[in-house]
């Protein structure tokens, strides 16, 4: 055992002439001093075979840690806020190359995970330039290949940001493909959720993309294919995808980083890779919360002391609030009175009246103010809505319209292709301009529209559209910003301690569409894109987006990011009766979406206008009822014990929350069959010789018991329908 002083460590170093191996109970860590590779395998039958690291230097050309011909290693103790650890560096290097590269690997015995990177290294007279850098990559152009145990293996691809209605998506090695993943990816199975977790933990400087080609690999000495491998898959630093309306969404079409314009280089006598966090063999919902965990002891993050907001929101009502006269202000003071009338929505926290975008030729300042005033009469809080890196308007008004709240044009502000034309974030003759997060007309633009919330009283900010500030440029007003993510973390870093100066530091933000990180500026984001609240994108008579099913089969993959990222998340708002000019919604429809809400440990928002008496007598009976209320004062996500899988809308999905009164919910999107499930009483951690009642959530009407001799039971959820229950404990 190799040990440091009087401290024993749980990791076992072996060293022979060709190679040097760390291990764990869990992880078996081989380092190839001949040929540069690193093998990493995990207890349960994954692993990572023969993995480079590599940099693509602008002048210098692709270069793997096996081009090198010299490999040597060193072995140090480190302390940190994660504890004490063991960190290996690699060096790869010879005189033929006029650069090497340094790679680390960071292991903590506490841990169930360890933290790579790679550093490229000046050696010539050129410093390294790079946009693309990788501590970890397979390719079969050095013997490299990876598997997922299981019999039901899956990669989980996320997309960069939560715009265009795109979805997570579980792809199946049934149906081989390849994609990019951003930020971080799953390589699970879907019955056990063993597998592998990799993600960066920094995200101040690049946008890191994990791009996969899934394929079987024989087995030695069979005859067969074996699921759940590859040889291609790369996690590195500088990924930059154009959208592509000739691919699917979901798969290349308008999952990516929306970039058409290369990503950014570093440069210097050391680059240095993203952070990568790397887990295996273990429970992948673990491994995302430990994931959620590292990057906010990395990054910081916000919190929120006393009950979660409850709000309002106008959106639902009329997109643009005032632009086609369906509320004009006396119905937002009709609004603020029902929600007042609300007992139970009223006991914990005021609600906020959120007033999303609206045509400001009505909704003014003074206007919005004199709402305020209402609101606060009715002990209820304002919500402010604005783009602070997204300039909305006529394509032709870029050379004559001021950034608000500045003196200069939209077009000295504009983000800029590679032939200097500006940068459109959302196309259209009424369009979206991309923006320099590092001007200083936006941070003018991001001052004048506080003080606007500040003049209204607001204490709810939702911001939006931010992933135009995180897109690649040629031109930016700060010359030291080379990356979008860089820009983007500077922006947002600027707008929060604006708010914090001019508003106060209790102010909640609220990010909608925006990339997943970084995270530490606000206190929640949302799930997906706006949520219309039917049941399924397939539905007849609505939009074949923004279902309960889409945001829940998104959701079922990140329960974790509440408590970890972000204080909750928010799954937005539900609807009582219809959302714009879509259809109206069932009683049923409206449970699901207010139980899909409850899972994901979201806050309560309604998008309804109570003027219509449908809509009030469904707040009254399903937004005000006094359990739901006290749950979402302090909302929590429940973990998922069935996730959604694959593109079908057919999902039934399991969830379940350990608490003082357990909680178990099933969805069932099924439209035809209903979905049956039984339950242990280990699976569940109930007591054994105890008996339980299980409660319907919104009644309290039984729905099943487990006696004192039973060890199991079942829950049926009907088709299209959705079934939670409160697990109480029976009386002796």
């Amino acid at each position: 055992m190799l040990t440091f002083g009087s401290r024993l460590f749980a990791q076992e170093l072996q060293e022979y002439k060709d190679s040097v191996v760390l291990a764990t109970a869990r992880l078996r860590c081989t380092v190839n001093l001949r040929t540069g590779t690193v093998t990493y395998r995990y207890a349960g039958g994954s692993y990572l075979q023969n993995t480079v690291a590599y940099v693509e230097d602008v002048h210098a050309g692709m270069l793997a840690s096996t081009d090198f011909g010299n490999h040597t290693y060193q072995l140090d103790q480190v302390r940190d806020d994660l504890g004490t650890g063991l960190k290996l560096t690699l060096q790869h290097r010879d005189d033929q190359h006029p650069l090497s590269l340094e790679q680390h690997i960071t292991l903590y015995p506490e841990l169930d995970y360890l933290l790579l990177d790679v550093v490229a290294q000046q050696h010539g007279t050129r410093p390294v330039e790079t946009r693309n850098i990788s501590p970890l990559a397979v390719s079969s152009a050095h013997g490299g290949t990876y598997q997922v145990a299981g019999s039901h293996p899956r990669i989980l691809d996320v997309p960069f940001d939560n715009d265009n209605w795109t979805d997570i998506v579980e792809r199946n090695w049934a149906r081989p493909g390849s994609g990019t993943s951003y930020e971080f990816a799953a390589l699970y199975d879907q019955q056990t959720f063993t597998g592998i977790v990799a993600g960066s933990v920094q995200h101040d400087t690049w946008k890191t993309g994990i791009a996969y080609n899934m394929q079987s690999l024989r087995g030695a000495g069979q005859g067969s294919h074996l699921p759940g491998g590859g040889d291609s898959l790369i996690i590195y630093g500088g990924a930059a995808t154009a959208d592509n309306d000739k691919l699917p969404p979901n798969y290349g079409g308008k999952d990516g980083t929306h970039d058409v314009v290369p990503h950014g280089t570093l440069q210097g006598l050391r680059v240095h890779s993203p952070l990568i966090f790397l887990a295996g063999g273990m429970d992948m919902r673990a491994a995302l919360t430990a994931y959620g965990k590292l990057n906010a002891l990395i990054n910081g993050s916000q919190s929120w002391s006393g009950p979660a907001p409850v709000y309002w929101n106008s959106f639902g009502v009329e997109g643009v609030l005032g632009y086609e006269k369906v509320m004009m202000p006396p119905g937002v003071s009709k609004i603020s009175d029902f929600l007042h009338s609300l007992t139970n929505v009223n006991a914990y926290s005021k609600p906020v009246m959120s007033v999303d975008s609206y045509d400001q030729q009505i909704y003014t300042t003074e206007l919005l103010a004199s709402l305020g005033r209402y609101a606060a009469h009715n002990h209820q809080q304002m919500g402010f809505y604005f783009t602070p890196f997204a300039m909305w308007t006529w394509k032709n008004n870029i050379n004559t319209q001021k950034v608000p709240g500045s003196e200069y044009l939209l077009k000295d502000v504009v983000l800029r292709d590679t032939h200097n034309e500006p940068i459109l974030y959302k196309a259209g003759d009424f369009c979206a301009y991309a923006m320099d997060p590092t001007h200083p007309a936006i941070r003018a633009h991001v001052i004048s529209q506080l003080q606007k919330a500040k003049a209204i009283g607001a204490t709810f900010l939702k911001i939006d559209f931010l992933t135009a500030g995180a897109m690649e440029t040629t031109y930016r007003y700060d010359t030291t910003v080379r990356t979008g993510i860089q820009a983007y973390n500077q922006g947002m870093r600027m707008l929060k301690h604006l708010a914090d100066s001019i508003l106060g530091q209790d102010i909640f933000i609220t990010q909608a569409i925006s990339p997943m990180f970084p995270h530490q500026y606000a206190h929640t984001r949302f799930i997906s894109t706006d949520v219309y609240s039917h049941l399924r994108n397939d539905q007849p008579g609505f939009p074949n987006w923004g279902s309960t099913e889409a945001s829940l089969a998104n959701g079922s993959h990140l329960g974790w990011v509440q408590g970890t990222l972000w204080p909750f998340t928010n799954l937005d708002v539900a609807i009582m009766k219809n959302f714009q000019h879509n259809p109206d919604l069932s009683e049923q429809e409206i449970k699901v979406r207010l139980y899909s809400m409850m899972v994901m440990g979201s806050i309560l928002g309604d998008g309804s206008d109570y003027r219509n008496p449908v809509a009030a007598q469904r707040a009254r009976r399903y937004l005000d009822n006094p359990a739901l209320c006290a749950f979402f004062a302090h909302p929590h996500a429940f973990t998922p014990l069935r996730f959604a899988d694959g593109d079908s809308m057919d999902q039934q999905m399991v969830f379940y929350l350990q608490d003082s009164v357990p909680k178990l919910a099933l969805f069932n999107f099924d439209r035809q069959h209903a979905f049956q499930q039984t339950f242990t009483r280990d699976s569940l951690h109930l007591e054994a010789g105890k008996g339980y009642v299980l409660q319907d959530f919104l009644t309290n009407a039984t729905m099943a018991t487990l006696d004192k001799t039973q060890n199991n039971f079942t829950l049926t959820a009907n088709a299209a329908d959705a079934v939670l229950v409160n697990i109480v404990r029976a009386e002796d």
